[in-house]
């Protein structure tokens, strides 16, 4: 019987109590008990006090060396000290509510102490001692693992439950790499691994213990990406679009401005994917401004011209109405029918764009996620393109593809994803990448200033207007909450009123309704308002070359990332454009946000930076996004390991061995219990 198999209640001393509460951390078998692996550990290796640094937590042994006073506070706290003599040291050791060590503290009694040492007052604040004469005595000399708990749950407890196991199973934990990759690695075995991530004898011991157990997560899970691309090379139910390269070259030459040479290079990948029997998987990201939506226009173009249709879904109304304006006028002269289909479609509306995509009328459909819906049946869909695709769960692209037989697919981001992030979130995917903007685009000038600088903000606004330009004013909040202190739409939209008493200022946020915000852009875009009032629903996509200038309120409540795509609402015609960021941050980590804005706007960066600052987990949000959620690896800190894993699985899908070989099969097996793979024959 296999690990996965035995419940943790048959380790002794687990109780169905006890079991029941390990299920609610997902620990069901002893296999989960095992894996279930410590964050950190409690160094209680004993240390010479001259080796110590004022204030810094250390483990030490002693020799009681005088009598216990003991101070009572009211009913249940107590202050009680010691001498202690530690090596060349006589300490005041101190223990705060430990009142019943009183008796235990005898002369000359051996003593172990961790705590806060204070050097100039030759003092200890004791959190932890035992004896080592006592039969109890367990941590001395040792590193401690700490593990995720809560409840009735202790780390002592969780201790010696994964110690009993390990007592009672660990010679049952099986290999699971290939031999050669442990070999190639110098890796750990995994028995001894497991072993020694929960029990080291060192901390180097420990930290092998975790390289392999790192590298092996990281394997495993990008063996299945690698597999999936491997078997999806294979497979040849996809579209061959017959693209005509004469035809593409046509187009572009219709183009209001000449593509960059990184639009030309992208564009190349994408066509070369389509004219594969295999079904496309790319994913196209570039910065913001960088010229995505006209690669994905090309891209379209070529669909409809090898007689499919496109469809490209996109995460919100006002982004869907404007990418349909973009494509109509791209698309003016080449006879290209583009339709919307949004939930707030009248009832005719959306039942003609319907029949128009089940005839083959309507050429291409730009919507929201009401593309998906059950009634939309397209007459040969070729193309599926997924804007801002970190918005939509994985089941929704998914459902989207499904509407046609095996439909290329790119998906877009306006977030530039480091390379780390890119490999591990998307290893399924081929990676196309925009680095430069289009020509003639200045970089956006960047300043921070506090809330008591606002006179000044609104002079720079009147000066930017006076110039036939116009101005963003960014706020986190549609309405007043008694919980934040930040600015809300509609009271900034009163006061810039009354700022600029001879100005047109707009407003727009997330609960108007559709023809609201439509009213609200329209008249922003052909400047009829100068001064657009809005919360993020401007973050994405919305493009007014004519505005030079964006202010974002409170901007440390905002993520980099986020920031980076407000700005990107400027900078996007020839006049130079600047961005301020209003903001009194109280936290190191909102100052260290408002000092990268300043440093740079290249996209990459900030996105590298946030990456560092936020940590993996929140940089998309896992559950939107697909990301895994590791138990061991950190995509920061292991980025190397990540990208040798990659590399290592790579080689081995590739491989006609891999797939066959009896050296193999454990860790097919391991492919084989993903959903993705149970219908493919692996062995």
């Amino acid at each position: 019987m296999q690990l996965d198999q035995i419940s943790v209640r048959q380790i002794k001393g687990v109780s169905a109590p006890k079991e029941q509460e390990l299920h609610a951390f997902g620990v069901r078998s002893v296999a989960d008990l095992l894996d279930y692996f410590p964050f950190r550990y409690e160094d209680y290796r004993i240390r010479e006090l001259a080796d110590a640094k004022d204030g810094e937590k250390v483990t030490v042994l002693g020799i009681v060396r005088g009598v216990p006073v003991l101070q009572r506070y009211g009913r249940s706290k107590s202050r009680l000290t010691c001498k202690v003599e530690v090596g060349q040291w006589l300490v005041t050791a101190v223990w705060f509510n430990r009142h019943f060590l009183q008796d235990q503290l005898t002369v000359n009694r051996e003593v172990m102490l961790t705590g806060k040492w204070e050097q100039r007052r030759l003092q200890m604040t004791v959190s932890e001692s035992e004896f080592p004469d006592s039969a109890r005595s367990a941590k001395s000399g040792t590193l401690q693992p700490v593990y995720s708990v809560s409840g009735s749950m202790t780390q002592a407890w969780i201790r010696k439950t994964i110690r009993q196991a390990l007592a009672q199973y660990g010679t049952m934990i099986e290999e699971l790499l290939p031999h050669e990759l442990v070999e190639r690695h110098d890796l750990m075995a995994r028995r001894d691994a497991v072993q020694r991530i929960h029990l080291p004898d060192d901390a180097s011991e420990g930290q092998a213990a975790r390289r392999r157990l790192v590298y092996e997560e990281l394997f495993l899970f990008q063996l299945k990406l690698q597999a999936y691309r491997a078997l999806n090379r294979k497979r040849t139910d996809g579209i061959a679009h017959r693209i005509e390269s004469e035809t593409i070259r046509e187009f572009a030459a219709t183009l209001p401005f000449e593509l960059t040479d990184g639009q030309k290079k992208v564009v190349n990948e994408i066509l070369t994917d389509m004219r594969r029997p295999s079904c496309m998987n790319r994913l196209l990201q570039g910065d913001v401004g960088s010229g995505k939506t006209v690669v994905a226009a090309i891209a379209l173009y070529g669909a409809v011209k090898a007689g499919h249709q496109g469809a490209l879904m996109v995460p919100t109304e006002i982004l869907a109405e404007q990418h349909m304006r973009s494509l109509q006028r791209l698309f003016a002269d080449m006879g290209v029918e583009v339709a919307l289909l949004t939930g707030s479609l009248t009832e005719r509306k959306r039942r003609d764009a319907l029949a128009g995509l089940q005839m083959g009328i309507i050429d291409i459909a730009v919507g929201t996620h009401a593309l998906i819906q059950e009634d939309v049946f397209f007459r040969s869909l070729g193309l599926v393109v997924v804007d801002e695709q970190h918005r939509f769960g994985v089941n929704q692209r998914s459902i989207l593809r499904r509407k046609g037989m095996n439909p290329d697919v790119l998906t877009m981001t306006a977030t530039p994803i480091p390379r780390t992030m890119a490999i591990t979130a998307f290893g399924d995917m081929d990676v196309s990448t925009i680095r430069e903007r289009p020509h003639g685009r200045k970089p956006i000038k960047t300043y921070w200033v506090k809330h008591g600088m606002m006179e000044r903000v609104l002079a720079f606004i009147r000066k930017e207007v006076t110039k036939g330009r116009q101005a963003y004013i960014i706020c986190p909040l549609i309405e007043e909450s008694e919980k934040l202190d930040v600015q809300n739409a509609i009271d900034l939209y009163v006061q810039t009123q009354q700022s600029f008493p001879d100005l047109r200022i707009g407003l727009l946020h997330g609960r108007m309704t559709a023809a609201e915000k439509d009213g609200a852009m329209g008249a922003f875009g052909s400047n009829e308002t100068q001064v657009l009032v809005a919360t993020t629903v401007v973050e994405v996509g919305v493009d007014v070359p004519n505005a030079t200038l964006i202010i974002i309120m409170d901007a440390e409540r905002f993520g980099l990332s986020q920031l980076h795509q407000l700005r990107g609402r400027v900078g996007r015609g020839e006049h130079q454009s600047h961005c301020i960021l209003v903001a009194d941050p109280k936290s190191e980590t909102g100052r260290e946000r408002m000092k990268v804005m300043t440093e740079t706007d290249d996209g990459f960066e900030v996105s590298r930076r946030d990456l560092e600052i936020r940590g993996p987990g929140d940089f998309f949000g896992t559950k939107q996004s697909g990301l895994p959620e590791f138990r061991l690896a950190d995509m920061v800190a292991d980025y190397e390991l990540l990208e040798t894993a990659r590399e290592d699985a790579a080689e081995l899908t590739e491989r006609e061995d891999f797939w066959s070989d009896a050296s193999y099969a454990r860790v097919r097996g391991v492919l084989q219990k993903d959903s993705y793979f149970q219908g493919e024959q692996l062995d």
